[in-house]
C-alpha cells in the first residue's frame, strides 16, 4: 500500500469508524492508475462502511475529483448539479494511442511546432456544442460491462455519438508537443473525445498524457471534509399546510394543499427529516421520502 494509489495510513488511523449505517457526503481524490470502483473500496475499508456510492466514474488513468456518498447519501446523487465538469489535460500532440490515453501508445511521430495563436483559434472552434463519439476505453457501460474491460478483452463493439457543451477551454501551457489545457464541459462529455477532435481539426494523431478532474459544479476536494447534501441540492423550499405526517407516512398529496403549486421539485422539512417532491401534471410524486440530517 505504497505510492499514489495507497489510502493515507495516517488518514487512517485518525477518522472515527462511522458504521455501516452512517451517512456522509464528500468529495475525495482519485489518484491515477486505479479504477473508481477499487478506490471506492478503499475508502469503504478507511471509514469501515459498507453502504457507499459515488457519483460520475473517473476512467482509471485520469485523477482528481470523485464526489462520494455513505449511507442513504447516495440517493441525492441524481439531484444535485454536477456541471460544469472542469478538467485539466495535457495533450501528446503526434501520440498515437488506440486508447487515447497514456496507457496504450504504439506509436510517436516527431511533429513541427504549431503556432499558439492558431491553437487558441482551433480550440475557439469548439467552444459550443460538439457531437461526439465517446472512447472505447472509457467507463461507459454496455448491457453491464464497463465500455474499457470488453475493449481490453478484444470485443468488438460500437458507442452511439452523442452531444456535449464545451462551456470554455483555455491554454494553460504549450511545450512542444505537449499542450496542456484547462477545460469546462457538460455532464457525460469526454475529454479525450475533445482531445481526438481537436487533433484531426489540426491533421495530426494526439492522445491524452494526463487528465485531471478539478471540480463538478460546486463539488471540489476539500480533504474529504464532510459536506451537508442540503447546501448542494438546488432545490426551492416548499411548506404543507396538512399534517407533516401525511408526507411522512407516505400518503397522496394535493398540491394546492402547498404554499407553492407551480410544477417542478420542491424540497419540504419534516422536522428533522425531509422530503423531495415534484409537481407535474399528473399531481404530486414522491422523489425522496424521510430523509435524516
Amino acid at each position: 500500500m505504497d505510492g499514489e494509489n495507497s489510502v493515507n495510513l495516517a488518514n487512517l488511523k485518525n477518522s472515527a469508524n462511522l458504521g455501516e449505517n452512517s451517512n456522509r457526503l464528500f468529495v475525495a481524490y482519485k489518484p491515477s492508475g486505479i479504477s473508481s470502483n477499487h478506490f471506492l473500496g478503499k475508502l469503504k475499508r478507511k471509514y469501515g462502511v459498507k453502504s457507499a456510492g459515488f457519483s460520475g466514474t473517473l476512467d482509471p488513468f485520469a485523477s482528481g475529483v470523485l464526489v462520494v456518498a455513505f449511507g442513504s447519501f447516495t440517493r441525492f446523487f441524481r439531484f444535485f448539479k454536477k456541471e460544469p465538469k472542469v478538467y485539466r489535460a495535457t495533450l501528446w500532440l503526434g501520440a498515437s494511442c488506440i486508447s487515447g490515453d497514456n496507457e496504450n501508445i504504439d506509436n510517436v511521430e516527431v511533429l513541427s511546432k504549431f503556432d499558439k495563436s492558431f491553437l487558441k483559434e482551433q480550440i475557439s472552434n469548439l467552444v459550443g456544442e460538439i457531437t461526439y463519439t465517446p472512447p472505447k476505453f472509457s467507463a461507459k457501460k454496455i448491457d453491464g460491462k464497463r465500455a474499457y474491460e470488453m475493449a481490453r478483452n478484444g470485443v468488438e463493439f460500437e458507442l452511439k455519438t452523442q452531444k456535449m457543451q464545451v462551456f470554455s477551454c483555455e491554454i494553460l501551457s504549450y511545450a512542444h508537443p505537449f499542450l496542456t489545457f484547462e477545460i469546462a464541459v457538460s455532464e457525460g462529455g469526454y475529454i479525450r473525445s475533445f482531445g481526438q477532435i481537436l487533433a484531426k481539426n489540426l491533421g495530426v494523431n494526439a492522445t491524452l498524457s494526463a487528465l485531471e478532474r478539478l471540480s463538478e459544479g460546486e463539488f471540489k476536494f476539500q480533504n474529504e471534509k464532510a459536506l451537508n447534501p442540503l447546501v448542494y441540492l438546488n432545490l426551492k423550499e416548499n411548506f404543507y399546510n396538512g399534517e407533516i405526517s401525511d408526507i411522512k407516512f407516505g400518503k397522496k398529496l394535493n398540491s394546492h394543499d402547498f404554499k407553492f403549486s407551480e410544477f417542478g421539485r420542491y424540497i419540504v422539512h419534516l422536522e428533522n427529516e425531509f422530503a423531495i417532491l415534484e409537481f407535474d401534471e399528473s399531481g404530486v410524486k414522491y422523489l425522496l421520502n424521510k430523509v435524516k440530517i
